[in-house]
């Protein structure tokens, strides 16, 4: 299989007034896929797709360290190179229908920025973004497929404080509402994610962060009967400067699920049968996250 994108992007800014200015961009995308299929010759074949995404943004202010605004845009996502010159299943041999190389997005954005508070970066934003089409993960094929159109909102919290000189604080949320085109819960996706973060750098040559982060529950099929567990870790990093080794070098310590919480990296629902079993039964399928792991780096500058 082989697969090539070429794109090209622009963009020019205009300031209006001293208050409003605006952005405009443009990208070409070109996308070209070559499948050789070993198993099944049939479902070899060439596929080619090109898509114009603009983009727009207006920005006003600012007013006591505020600004306001508005992006709209088109986007795409790329679908599995196979599916696009697939005729045949692999394994029940029946007609496949093709999926397109690319599936065109559209998304808008109204939000504000703040520095009004010293020492605190703060943004706020709603959201919508529609998709021509989902990809949704099949358990039994272990693969993914191209699903109905789907559209996602929300909101985004994100702040950044500076307290003191030595010390940042990162803390960002985020609420999403995610449907497809007919109303059904779009699988594995989350409603809600939050992280937060304290940094304390500059300590002679030493810097450490410790960081939080929160996947909240999500719908595990359609009908909603069937949800992902929530899941919180912590990452722990402490670096020391080694300028004696050059500038730039660094040694860092990193130290992944801090307190070894049993959490789940993955969660899916589909039927499955083990050898010895009757018939295929309907559970969670999951990928468990890794326990507490360390790991040692070293970086030199030269």
């Amino acid at each position: 299989m082989r697969e090539s994108l070429a794109g090209v992007y622009g963009q020019t800014g205009v300031e209006l007034t001293p208050w409003l200015r605006s952005i405009v961009g443009l990208r070409a995308d070109s996308l070209h896929t070559r499948v050789n299929s070993r198993s099944l010759a049939a479902n070899s074949g060439t596929a080619s797709a090109s898509q114009l995404s603009p983009k727009f943004t207006l920005v006003v202010g600012p007013w006591a360290k505020t600004e306001f605004f508005v992006n709209a845009g088109r986007g795409f996502h790329s679908n599995d190179a196979r599916g696009t010159t697939i005729t045949q299943d692999p394994k029940t041999l029946d007609a496949a229908p093709k999926v397109p190389p690319l599936v065109a997005s559209k998304g808008y954005e109204l939000g504000a920025r703040t520095e009004a508070l010293p020492g605190l970066q703060s943004s706020i934003a709603l959201w919508k973004l529609d998709f021509d089409s989902e990809l949704v993960y099949v358990g039994d094929a272990g693969a993914t497929e191209a699903a109905s159109a789907s559209r996602r909102r929300g909101v985004e919290f994100n702040n950044r404080y500076t307290p003191l000189p030595w010390l940042l604080i990162d803390a960002d949320l985020a609420w999403t509402h995610g449907r497809f085109a007919n109303g059904d819960r779009i699988p594995n996706a989350v409603d809600k994610v939050a992280s937060l973060a304290a940094t304390v750098r500059d300590i002679g040559p030493w810097s450490t962060s410790l960081q939080w982060r929160y996947l909240g529950s999500g719908a595990l099929i359609e009908d909603n009967s069937q949800r992902s567990q929530s899941s919180l870790t912590a990452n722990l990093r402490v670096s020391r400067q080694l300028p004696m080794l050059g500038k730039g070098s660094e040694l860092t310590l990193d130290v992944f699920n801090l307190f070894d919480r049993r959490v789940n990296d993955i969660q899916y629902y589909y039927e499955s049968q083990l050898p010895g079993e009757a018939a295929p039964v309907a559970d969670r399928h999951v990928h468990p996250a890794e326990p507490r792991s360390l790991r040692l780096s070293l970086r030199i500058g030269f």
